[in-house]
């Protein structure tokens, strides 16, 4: 090929790339929401909180919901949402896959740091951990969504793994979905046990109606976890920084305050199960990456693998050591 021709080529790929038009840039804010119950019921508890980061941010908010975290994960991944509330787990997937960071975290209500993943069967059915652990394949057992730090991660690095359990081979069936799904199913006795956490039991007693204090009364803990952090929000790197001040500004002094406007937001925020948020940046994730290395570890050892070991134990080491390296909270 001449000169004269890789020039004209060149020339016109140009030409047909400037003649590509911009995708049009969003005008209102994408909220991923994860609808653990139903959307509806989401859209009742959030409206309230949309409506004012809308006015704050003079731009319509306009949520994203999705029926499992893995939905949330892909619609920042491309673009289709601009911040959100996850799980530690998905939201370090998040960081990972989406060119995402966390910017916040939540508050318990309660008013305890973190919460507890747990193991819960029905009252008086006499299922005990240790019959939960024999693995004789009589127990119908519910797990929470793959992506979700207490209902499939903690309870698998604390509980599972280290002795050599895997949930698929150990009970007769065993089933994922979301940890309300699983306490009204313990409740009504349709499975044997479940995951779920002391979050989501605590959001249930806050409603105080009477289907919510039958479901509580007919659950029992016979497993829990070691503490982990309130859950991080995140948003994408490439917003815009000025609509990133703006939504720093909004979430850290919304509910904050004497005043009775600042009582009325946290009577908001209070619906979505927070006090005020407090601002976090991804080492707020240290902790689940390092219960996600010590199970990777684990089974690594459980299998005798030893380019895997020396893996995850490297990966461990690192994290390890960067939490070490923080400065006292």
């Amino acid at each position: 090929m001449n000169r004269r021709m890789i020039l004209a080529l060149a020339v016109a790929a140009l030409l047909a790339g400037c003649g590509q038009p911009k995708e049009p840039e969003r005008k209102e804010v994408v909220f991923s929401i994860l609808s653990a119950e139903s959307q509806a019921s989401a859209e009742d508890d959030w409206a309230p909180f949309l409506a004012d980061m809308s006015k704050a941010l003079g731009r319509p908010v306009k949520a994203y919901y999705g029926s499992n975290y893995t939905a949330l994960v892909e619609a920042m991944r491309f673009k289709q949402s601009d911040l959100g509330w996850f799980t530690n787990q998905s939201g370090l997937e998040t960081v990972r896959r989406s060119n995402a960071e966390v910017f916040a975290r939540s508050v318990n209500p309660t008013g305890i740091d973190g919460y507890e993943a747990v193991i819960i069967v029905k009252k008086g059915s006499g299922v005990t951990l240790d019959r939960i652990l024999a693995c004789d394949r009589t127990l119908s057992f519910g797990m929470g969504d793959p992506k979700s730090t207490s209902g499939t991660l903690a309870p698998m690095t604390y509980l599972f793994a280290p002795r050599k359990i895997d949930p698929a081979t150990c009970f007769k069936t065993v089933r994922s979905a979301n940890h309300e799904t699983n306490l009204f199913a313990i409740s009504g006795g349709l499975l044997d046990a479940a995951t779920n956490n002391t979050a989501s039991m605590d959001r249930l007693r806050l409603l105080d109606t009477d289907v919510a204090r039958r479901t509580l009364a007919n659950v029992e803990i016979v497993w829990r976890s070691p503490r982990i952090p309130e859950d991080p929000l995140v948003w994408r790197k490439d917003l815009d920084p000025k609509l990133k001040k703006q939504i720093a500004d909004f979430m850290f002094s919304y509910g904050v305050g004497n005043t009775p406007e600042a009582a009325r937001q946290r009577a908001v925020l209070e619906q979505i199960q927070t006090k005020p948020f407090v601002a976090a940046n991804d080492s707020h994730l240290i902790p689940v990456r390092e219960m996600e290395a010590t199970g990777q570890l684990i089974e690594a050892r459980n299998r005798g693998d030893a380019a895997a070991i020396a893996k995850a134990d490297a990966a461990l080491a690192q994290v390890q050591k960067e939490r070490a390296a923080l400065p006292p909270s």
